[in-house]
């Protein structure tokens, strides 16, 4: 079912963390987790976007304190998880196990997921193959890590936002601008520090020009600008060069698994980032989810239609039984 919703709801109050630590996950990475609401509440799982995004405070607002235990955590290479930007042993299948490992560690037993653009990615690849302990999922802005995504971030965007593209691009000797990715990667790994700060900066302006259909939507994050940017571009370049599913349907052919879980996808109908067609598609192959398409709003999180709808779905799924 396909709904259009108005903006009535606001973020819920900031608010501390009451418990926080470190999970050490193999001799690499340290992952930091956070909790906060109410200890005895409902779980609820907060999955970060990027990858290599990193959660942060504003994250914790989309869900009543008094009801639910929050949980977020920083995934490897991201946030305050260490080392930052690391890529080496960093893929899809460990960061499901890295949930699994977070769950373990809180003595959760099952929780919500709630995670937006490649946090929906992560909330459906732990879900197809964790469903007993899914009690519902919330999806923004669904990526299915799909080839003609990442072509479509790379390049189709330019259609709409040539400006953005321009600058995007503008890094990159015109002979190499056939492989954005491949020469973004390597001025990632540049020994000059101008050379990886300015790759850094103009791959998390350009994510970041093309996110809002209004510009003046957006709540700032407290995160520290250096280390957002940083576990953005490094992870998210990486994982787009080597973490693709094999085959890349294979979300949509596993999502059988996930039909029996109450789901609500909420998408943006001019989300630049990640277009529509994902979520439809998700949502033909589980027609028991529900779709919500947001007519006045692109990408974010925090544009008034996709807050809303976020939040009214975590106001619906207090209903359902531990």
């Amino acid at each position: 079912m396909v709904q259009f919703l108005s903006h009535p709801h606001e973020l819920f109050p900031p608010l501390d963390a009451y418990a926080k630590g470190m999970l050490p996950v193999d001799d690499l990475h340290t992952l930091y987790w956070e909790e906060c609401g109410n200890p005895q509440g409902a779980p609820i799982l907060f999955l970060h976007g990027g990858p290599g995004a990193g959660s942060t405070p504003t994250h914790r607002r989309f869900f009543d304190p008094q009801f639910y235990r929050i949980i977020l955590f920083d995934q490897r290479g991201a946030g305050r998880s260490l080392p930052l930007a690391e890529t080496r042993r960093n893929t899809t299948d460990l960061l499901v196990q890295d949930i699994e490992a977070l769950r373990q560690h809180r003595h959760v037993e099952r929780w919500h997921l709630f995670g937006g653009s490649w946090g929906s990615t992560l909330a459906l690849a732990y879900a197809e193959t964790h469903p007993e302990r899914c009690l519902s999922l919330i999806l923004r802005g669904v990526c299915l890590l799909q080839k003609r995504e990442i072509d479509w971030f790379l390049y189709g965007i330019r259609n709409v936002f040539p400006e953005a593209w321009n600058h995007f691009a503008s890094l990159v000797a015109p002979e190499e601008r056939h492989d954005l990715l491949s020469a973004y990667l390597r001025m990632f790994e540049s020994k000059d520090v101008t050379t990886r700060n300015n790759a850094i900066r103009a791959w998390s302006q350009y994510e970041s020009a093309c996110s809002t259909l209004r510009s003046d939507a957006i709540v700032q994050s407290t995160v520290s600008d250096d280390q957002h940017r940083t576990g953005l571009a490094i992870i998210e370049a990486h994982y787009f060069k080597n973490n693709l599913f094999t085959p890349d349907s294979r979300l949509l052919d596993n999502a059988e698994r996930l039909r029996r879980i109450p789901a609500t996808i909420v998408h943006g109908r001019y989300d630049m980032i990640c277009p529509i067609l994902a979520a439809d598609e998700l949502h033909q192959r589980w027609p028991e989810s529900e779709l919500k398409i947001i007519p006045d709003a692109g990408h974010s999180a925090l544009e008034p239609g996709i807050r809303s709808a976020l939040i009214e779905a975590t106001e619906k799924y207090k209903s359902i039984k531990i």
